[in-house]
């Protein structure tokens, strides 16, 4: 009998299904799709040679995440760390530029550095305690009190209506109004600030690292420790009811709350139940992949040294994209979120082609191509970018919710990131990874911390299952362990 059986190899899936074969359980993962990943995946799209990320491109937590801290992923994959982590261009070729190393950045900044120091500076000084706070349960932001203070200080700062108060120019409100936009929502709120500022400490302190071959790299790693440690991986598989996996003692689901519910059904109390119906998914994405015939020949030469690049504009103008998105309408001038993968890794295709990732923020459930919103807004930006597009590929909100079922409506958040639903995710308890059917835990993004890849959902969920069902406590991850 398996006593741990995994639905969904994702990386919080994957993540606990290590943590539980490395406690000497034996672990069998279902994955509905053909290969392990999620929101890591990587695969062969448009022409052959050319490798594409399918969701996650880049990934700041890589390097920062108490999970992949602990399994030490930097000695398992080579991740390379772009010197410039992110660039936001604005119009007239002038960009605001997020290197690895705050001062730096400062230095760009003109009358503005003195004030982008001030705010970032506390939090930079106290990042791995900033992180451990927002990656672990609310509950235990008791450990990290100065941390703590200077977060929601600097939140309160960007997170509402006076967020212009600081700064006189446009290129330091501009580097932080692009990373507050990765979570899909109104601006300024304190959610998306909180993300911004978490994101920026990354950006100027471990940095915002490209796996080398891909996002899957990461997914594979796990995969092989899993196996290592005696765990099996069974693919093309979906489970559709609790019912399959019932002679397992212990169950960790790395699945929506939508699903939780077509998986367990009567088996959940009314009042849970009631409070799974009622949790709000966010608005959605709608990506469109490239292929060129040479990198991207932007205005500012030093952007092409970003391995992200965030496009919209001033801060205005991104606010007013986001704002048309939360009202339902798809925006003329999105918000785009670009990484250029073949200039940190040649191995992302063939000789003498670039590829380009890039989504931008559209309604939920949208089945509208925003290919020409996209490429007009790169255009803008890198004058003569029509000329080197040889082919591209657009994937819908729509066709997201189906090539994930988690990512409902097309939100590959798993839920949408708001005031109650970062203390109710999915719903308001002290432990929220565990259900209330004996045994049963939800460890995806929509439990706390919540989106991104971090295999913090499956940490907290795995370490609470461990304690609760076997009175163990953590194993060692690291790679000798």
């Amino acid at each position: 009998m398996t006593e741990v059986s995994v639905v969904g190899a994702g990386p919080n899936g994957l993540a606990a299904a290590v943590i539980m074969a490395r406690a000497g359980l034996s672990v069998r993962v279902f994955e509905a799709g053909a290969t392990a990943g999620g929101g890591s995946r990587t695969k062969e799209l448009l022409e052959p040679g050319h490798r594409y990320d399918v969701c996650s491109a880049v990934h700041p937590m890589a390097l920062a995440s108490p999970f992949f801290r602990a399994f030490d992923l930097a000695e398992r994959i080579k991740l390379t760390v772009p010197e410039i982590s992110y660039a936001h261009p604005l119009d007239g070729g002038d960009a605001g530029l997020a290197y690895k190393g705050l001062e730096r950045t400062v230095e760009g900044l003109g009358p503005d550095g003195p004030a982008f120091r001030n705010l970032l500076a506390p939090l930079v000084q106290r990042s791995e305690a900033i992180t451990d706070l927002l990656m672990s349960p609310l509950i235990r932001g008791y450990r990290h009190p100065a941390a703590a203070l200077a977060f929601g200080r600097a939140a309160l700062d960007q997170g509402t209506p006076l967020w212009n108060r600081r700064f006189s120019a446009d290129k330091a409100p501009a580097l932080l109004t692009g990373v507050a936009a990765h979570p899909v929502g109104r601006m300024p709120s304190l959610p998306s600030a909180g993300g911004g500022l978490l994101l920026s400490l990354l950006a100027h302190t471990v940095g915002w690292p490209v796996p080398e071959g891909g996002s899957q790299t990461i997914a594979d790693a796990m995969v092989r420790d899993l196996q290592a440690h005696g765990g099996e991986l069974v693919t093309d598989h979906r489970v559709s009811s609790l019912d399959e996996v019932r002679s397992s003692k212990t169950v960790l689901l790395d699945v929506s709350p939508r699903t939780l519910l077509e998986l367990a059904g009567p088996e959940l109390p009314g009042a849970y139940a009631g409070a799974l119906e009622r949790f709000r998914y966010g608005n959605a994405a709608c990506k469109v992949d490239f292929i060129l015939s040479g990198p991207v020949p932007w205005a500012n030469g030093d952007v092409g040294r970003a391995g992200t690049v965030h496009l919209g504009g001033r801060r205005a103008e991104l606010a007013a994209a986001e704002a048309q998105v939360a009202a339902g309408t798809h925006p003329e001038k999105p918000y785009v979120l670009l990484s250029q993968p073949s200039s940190f890794d040649r191995s992302r295709a063939p000789e003498g082609r670039h590829i380009l990732w890039t989504y931008c923020h559209v309604p939920a459930g949208s089945t509208v191509d925003m290919t020409e919103a996209v490429t007009a807004q790169i255009e803008r930006f890198a004058p003569g970018f029509r000329d080197v597009v040889v082919r591209s590929q657009v994937t819908t909100a729509a066709d997201l919710e189906r090539y994930n079922e988690n990512y409902v409506g097309g939100d590959f958040g798993g839920g949408a990131v708001n005031l109650w639903q970062m203390a109710a995710r999915p719903v308001p308890a002290v432990n929220p990874w565990q259900t209330p059917v004996p045994g049963v835990f939800l460890c995806s993004a929509s439990t706390p911390p919540g989106p991104g890849v971090h295999g913090m959902g499956g940490y907290h969920a795995a370490e609470l299952a461990l304690r609760r069902g076997y009175g163990l406590q953590l194993p060692d991850l690291g790679i000798d362990g």
